[in-house]
């Protein structure tokens, strides 16, 4: 079986899985990271987004062949230290969650987003596909744009 080696996180990670084995499952049933959720195992509902290379991915449908030598961030790896990352942060502060499922791919996508655009306007906002069953989009969006202050872009 193959082996694969990424940046999980910070630390160097080392893996064996089938090329195609997606990294979801890798990450939790391997590496013992459960922050990405397995929502819908189709690229639909997004629960399990990540950043890969400071990109937001969902990593349902990423094969481990696809990660070989980047860098994976999820959820746990975000703060730093006992230092929240800002979006973590605003989510707090607005309340955001509430089953809080979905919340660790809504906020990854959130990050992403906020690396590519300092000011995101509605409409950017609206462009993130991540699904929440329980309906606190206007709390997503409002938290986003708190974060987005506190990032200082």
């Amino acid at each position: 079986m193959p082996r694969y080696s990424f940046t999980l996180n910070g630390k160097q990670v080392s893996v064996e899985a089938p090329a195609d084995h997606p990294l979801l499952w890798t990450l939790r049933d391997q590496l013992g990271v459960t922050g990405p959720k397995m929502g819908c195992n189709l690229d639909v509902c997004k629960a399990c987004t990540c950043l890969i290379d400071g990109e937001a991915y969902t990593t349902c449908v990423t094969s481990m062949a696809d990660v070989e030598g980047r860098d994976v961030t999820t959820i746990e790896g975000l703060a730093d230290g006992d230092e929240l990352h800002p979006v973590q942060q605003a989510w707090l502060e607005i309340d955001v969650p509430q089953c809080g499922f979905c919340q660790p791919g809504q906020i990854m996508k959130a990050v992403s987003l906020l690396r590519k655009t300092s000011e995101p306007t509605d409409a950017e906002i609206d462009e993130i596909e991540n699904v929440c069953r329980c309906g606190t989009y206007f709390r997503i969006r409002t938290a986003i744009k708190e974060a987005a202050k506190m990032t200082g872009n």
